[in-house]
């Protein structure tokens, strides 16, 4: 199992839809995150994309050398840049950080954005676009490693001759990840992508997108490995998890609620319409699952839902994920660098996956805890 968590490029917070404890975006606050992160023993961290967030690029490159074993899953929205452009940026990221680049290929998103970034596009034209991307950014980067060049005529994109010197570490190419729920991201998926990602729907839903995409990539004689995005609030008993939740919407008020769902209503993204029917808007109708909670996307658009409950119990719930074919959890919570602290305390250890080594000898932290009476090292309590 691998777990994943999140650069807050877009600001953070300890409560939801206001500007108390609002926290502001700094390269010192982002890069405690991803040192808490890399420290802990998180898999990986996502950065998203946006023009309601820093460049995920840029911020991601600024945060290569303050890390050791982190990998980087870096937004890539196709139709912003040209894609022999995006094959040089992988390959230099890939490079210069060891083969820790992931990419998080990103087509839908808000169409107010996608006007001021100059994308007038349907829905199924973006994703037309994306495929033609994917296939030159791919064929560029896998020829870099025999010194081959690539030539592609699309509907919407060409290139003569598209080469890159330097190779990337990752063969044939770093791993493509996308998410989106429509028919035409489903096939995108299955015949181009490495890892099909999903937001935290019911557990039944998710099964059914799953038997899809398997479906889908067998006709094209692929595999695809799963990831899902969840928000998450551990902490030590599921009462006060579910106290943490409430208190994360309680300076929330129904005009803010109102206002946001309109604006997501008005999207073309179908991922974002499933995630607003989980709730519709209502506070009395927000454990859409045992101990998934839907209060996040009230007003945050994308991942709206977050697993919440003491350790054993998150555990257990990634764990009917995993049995449905979810390999990799992409986790945030609220603020950001304490949750990630909060549930790698609770619930890393009873999540199967490998623990990151300490160095040889007692600690002075992490499984040992503080030392008593200058000389006794305590053990974890019977609880």
């Amino acid at each position: 199992m691998n777990v994943f968590w999140f650069i807050p490029t877009h600001g953070d917070s300890r409560y939801l839809g206001t500007a108390e404890g609002g926290r502001q975006v700094s390269l010192d606050y982002m890069k405690q995150v991803a040192i808490a992160a890399d420290t802990l023993g998180y898999d990986g961290v996502l950065l998203p994309t946006g023009r309601s967030c820093e460049d995920a690029w840029v911020t991601a490159s600024a945060l290569i050398g303050f890390t050791q074993r982190l990998k980087f899953l870096v937004a890539l929205r196709p139709g912003l840049t040209a894609p022999s452009l995006a094959a040089r940026m992988a390959a230099t990221f890939d490079r210069l950080s060891g083969g820790r680049l992931l990419i998080n290929v990103v087509t839908g998103g808000d169409p107010t954005e996608l006007d001021g970034d100059g994308i007038f596009h349907t829905h199924d034209e973006r994703y037309e676009i994306t495929d033609e991307f994917l296939r030159i950014w791919r064929g560029i980067l896998s020829g870099a490693h025999d010194g081959s060049s690539f030539d592609f005529s699309g509907k919407h994109l060409t290139v003569k001759g598209g080469k890159q010197l330097y190779p990337t570490v990752q063969r044939p190419h770093p791993p493509l990840w996308f998410g989106g729920s429509s028919p035409a991201a489903h096939e995108l998926a299955a015949e181009q992508v490495d890892v099909y990602l999903t937001w935290g729907e019911p557990p039944a839903a998710v099964a059914e997108k799953i038997a899809d995409m398997r479906r889908r990539a067998a006709a094209h004689g692929r595999t695809l490995r799963f990831g899902i995005r969840l928000h998450v609030i551990a902490r030590e008993t599921t009462e006060r998890a579910w106290q943490a939740a409430e208190d994360l919407i309680r300076h929330l008020d129904d005009a803010t609620i109102a206002a946001a769902q309109k604006k997501f209503a008005q999207m073309d993204s179908e991922g974002q319409r499933r995630m607003a029917a989980l709730h519709g808007g209502r506070r009395d109708r927000l454990e859409v699952s045992p101990n998934l909670w839907a209060g996040v996307g009230l007003v945050r658009g994308g991942a709206g839902t977050a697993l919440v409950g003491d350790g054993p119990t998150i555990a257990a719930r990634m764990k009917e994920y995993a049995d449905l074919g979810i390999e990799t959890f992409i986790l945030s919570g609220y603020p950001h660098l304490e949750e990630a602290y909060s549930f790698a305390e609770q619930v890393f250890p009873h999540l199967p996956r490998a623990q990151q080594q300490g160095l040889p000898g007692f600690s002075l932290s992490g499984p040992f805890g503080e030392i008593v009476a200058n000389h006794y090292v305590p053990a974890a309590s019977a609880s």
